[in-house]
């Protein structure tokens, strides 16, 4: 197995994070050169390119291995640092990068991160579809995720969080608007439909199920949780919301069900490094602990 200096990852971390050569030299107090031959020393040890040399800079398949790696180190760097109350560690912080999708962020999550209590430790979200973090995961670029995916990824644990219960929803004037009294299948397949982004098949998995065929309607793209919550309960489309999204709304009758009977589960998981941890325990946790109360079992 090829062994990497520390400085070395270090390197590959930076360049990653920051993106060129030219800002990680600055993070790091080096000269671009040096971050260049780090990297350089890199892959004639493995054998294989690590970056692709584009702006910002990528890692490859394998870039993705030893950066994860690098990543791991400087995590039990850090920790063992604040254990030992040694001075050094960058900022006094251990940075955590998390995998959250939107909905979760935008309702029990954060309350879970809140929690957490750990001293020097700085968490950096990004926000991805449910169905889409592992990858994030997979490439190394996060600790842990709240994902759709049972199976863990390589190297992770994964378990179940609880489930997330999403109703079709709009307002009674978008009703009255474009679907009349009833809700007629056709009818609401011309309607606006809100999406959260182009990747976003909540709607279009709703409505297969209720109409038996493919969405094909005009679309609103709102890429923020509370925007896209705000933007059906002002009637501009409609969508589906997460319960804790639109319970109240529907209680007061500012929103109205399309159809209850087709309500979509979608089952959440927590998958995590296998690395032993004082601070991903932490986190995992508070993260079971919210997700008990505010999912469903």
């Amino acid at each position: 197995m090829t062994s990497f200096r520390t400085e070395h990852l270090e390197t590959l971390v930076a360049l990653v994070e920051e993106g060129t050569f030219e800002a990680a030299a600055r993070r790091l107090s080096v000269t671009p050169s040096a971050i260049s031959q780090r990297i350089k020393a890199m892959e004639r040890a493995t054998g294989q390119v690590l970056v692709q040399r584009s702006n910002p800079v990528e890692p490859t398949a394998a870039g993705d291995i030893a950066l994860r790696y690098g990543r791991q180190m400087k995590l039990l760097e850090d920790e063992a640092a604040r254990a030992l109350a040694l001075e050094g560690t960058e900022d006094g912080a251990v940075t955590v990068p998390l995998a959250i999708n939107a909905d979760s962020l935008g309702t029990w999550f954060m309350e879970a991160l809140a929690r957490v209590e750990a001293p020097g430790a700085v968490f950096e979200v990004l926000r991805e579809d449910q169905e889409h973090t592992t990858s994030l995961l997979k490439a190394g670029k996060v600790m842990a995720a709240v994902t759709s995916t049972a199976e863990a990824v390589q190297g992770c644990r994964s378990q179940v969080l609880g489930t997330m219960t999403y109703h079709a929803v709009c307002s009674p004037g978008f009703r009255d608007r474009y679907l009349g009294d009833g809700i007629d299948p056709a009818a609401l397949g011309r309607a606006p439909v809100v999406d959260f982004d182009r990747r976003d098949e909540m709607q279009n998995r709703f409505y297969r199920r209720f109409a038996d065929r493919p969405l094909r309607a005009p679309r609103h793209y709102i890429p923020t949780s509370a925007d896209y919550a705000r933007t059906i309960v002002l009637g501009l489309g409609w969508g589906l919301l997460p319960d804790q999204q639109c319970r109240v709304e529907l209680e007061r009758g500012d929103l109205i069900e399309i159809s209850p009977e087709h309500a979509i589960e979608v089952p959440l998981h927590w998958q995590r490094w296998t690395l032993e941890s004082p601070l991903l325990d932490a986190l995992t946790a508070e993260v079971v602990a919210v997700a008990e109360r505010e999912l469903n079992g």
